[in-house]
């Protein structure tokens, strides 16, 4: 993927997910509930970019990304009247696509360190030397935390990238807040060697 294409992705991300503080959409959210179908699938044209790129950085397969996003929207649609505007159309949707990554990766019996092993772990937070992230691109930064363990790399992912705090992610996964925090821990300990062993290479 070319500068521009990655530059594109990250433009169609913000605006989907800031779309409702600028403009609402709420006249497509309630067409959408009475079962408009081209308010659906305008809907779908505004997120679904954003959406899919949160699949991908959580799942690491495009084809598994594109299953999730069409479940997710599906799901979204179905639910659509439980949506009253309390957050913003964005995260709401980002929320049940998440889940839907997750749901995906428990299916495939996706599996934490165990807990005193990741504890020892939690007592170290390893930051990157400043004089390495400059020279490493975004492509070799996603490919070093799609090599890490299926458990941490999705709470790396929920934390580190989609921003949710520790007890969010506990929600969402069904783990405890310490879990959360030790995996990624973990996971930041683990990155950093790889990425230093990219560097050095």
């Amino acid at each position: 993927m070319d500068d521009n294409s990655e530059s594109f992705d990250k433009t169609a991300e913000l605006t989907a997910l800031n779309a409702t503080t600028i403009s609402p959409h709420l006249d497509l959210v309630e067409a959408c509930k009475k079962g408009d179908r081209t308010a659906q699938f305008r809907i779908y044209q505004l997120y679904s970019r954003a959406m899919y790129n949160i699949c991908v950085r959580i799942l690491g397969d495009t084809a598994a990304a594109e299953d999730a996003l069409q479940e997710a929207f599906v799901s979204a649609f179905r639910k659509l009247n439980s949506f009253e505007g309390r957050s913003t159309f964005g995260a709401w949707l980002k929320r049940i696509v998440i889940n839907k990554c997750v749901s995906t990766l428990q299916r495939n019996k996706m599996e934490f360190e165990p807990l005193e092993h990741a504890e020892a772990e939690a007592a170290i937070d390893p930051v990157l030397p400043e004089t390495i992230l400059p020279r490493l691109d975004a492509n070799t930064i996603q490919q070093a935390i799609d090599t890490l363990p299926e458990g941490c790399k999705v709470i790396f992912s929920l934390y580190q990238l989609e921003g949710y705090d520790h007890q969010e992610i506990a929600d969402i996964l069904g783990v405890s807040v310490s879990t959360s925090k030790s995996q990624f821990h973990r996971a930041k300990k683990l990155l950093q060697e790889r990425l230093q062993q990219h560097y050095q290479s």
